[in-house]
Formats: C-alpha cells, structure tokens, sequence
C-alpha cells in the first residue's frame, strides 16, 4: 500500500459555526464544505451531526464534528493537556511573531516563542479546547538528518528504559550540535 497524504484529521467541535468563524479569522483558512446527517453512514446509527471541512493549506485538510445530541465534549483527563494537539508550519519568524501579536491583540492568550532548536513555536486554545501550535523552521543544516540517524536507536533505547536517550541532547540546549 502507498498512502498519498493525509485526507483529513477530524475533531470535535462544541459550536460549528464558531469554530469555522475562529479558524477563518485567526488562521486564514477558507472553510470548504459541510456535511449534516442525522445518521451516520459507516454504522447507520442515529446520531444527528454537521461535520466541517476547512483548507489548512498544501492539501491539508482540518475537520470538525458538532454533535448536539452527545453528551458535552471534554478531553481525557489522563493525559496532559500540551500533549493533544495542532500543528501548523508558518512561513518564517516574521510570521510566527505577526500570528502571536494578531492572536493577542483579540484576546486570545499565547504561550511562546518557544525554543525547540530546529523550530520555534507559539501555543493556544481554539474555542473547543483543543490545544493549537504554529511552528517556524529554524533548523541548521544537518540537524534533520542527524534526528533522522539517531531515531532508530532513540526509540529502541525508549522502549527499554522509558528514560530520554542522550542522542540528542542538543536539541533543547544540553550539549552543542555536532553531526556525525
């Protein structure tokens, strides 16, 4: 099997239409089609529903479901809430800064730039609670290729120990990088 791309990633939603008027204001996409049902076409089951689609760009496709008969939507609270989330690339710096000042200006409280070495990034909620990211490239040349090299033997060494290999140190400011 070869998968071309991603057709979309879907997510719940608690309001259709401010999520779609979110996504179009403070992230630019153009909101694609809509989708209402009252019951699902995979098991036939009742369950009334307007599922969006919006153009992330590139091909990339975000979705949303509104399920107003469903209990209300929250989140697992078992896992942390930075671990759940969207990430978009933006152009360069310039844009990730622009974003977080535009994002700011309405309102909307933004953690970051943060420092991940080969990007930086800058973190908020939509108004669903699910968490968002825009990251810029800052990578030198060599850092991809040597994370790339060393994956193997990061999760491998991960698998055993469920300590953080060493492979990588440089990443977030433990060592210097050299590549190999």
């Amino acid at each position: 099997m070869e998968l071309k791309r991603i057709h979309h990633v879907a997510y719940r939603c608690k309001d259709a239409k401010e999520t779609v008027e979110f996504y179009q204001k403070h992230l630019n996409m153009d909101f694609q089609l809509a989708i209402a049902e009252d019951h699902v076409p995979s098991t036939g089951a009742y369950d009334p529903y307007m599922h969006l689609f919006l153009d992330a760009g590139n091909g990339n496709v975000l979705a949303f479901f509104e399920l107003p008969e469903q209990p209300e939507m929250g989140r697992d609270g078992n896992t942390p809430e930075w671990v759940q989330h969207i990430a978009f690339e933006v152009e360069n710096m310039d844009a990730l800064l622009s974003a977080k000042e535009s994002l700011e200006a309405a309102g909307i409280d933004v953690l970051g730039p943060t420092e991940h070495t080969i990007f930086k990034s800058i973190y908020f909620f939509d108004p669903n609670g699910h968490r968002l990211e825009l990251a810029a490239n800052t990578a030198k040349p060599g850092m991809l290729e040597e994370l790339k090299r060393v994956a193997p033997a990061m999760l491998e060494e991960w698998s055993k120990t469920k300590k953080a290999p060493k492979h990588a140190d440089w990443l977030h400011g433990r060592g210097e990088f050299k590549p190999q």
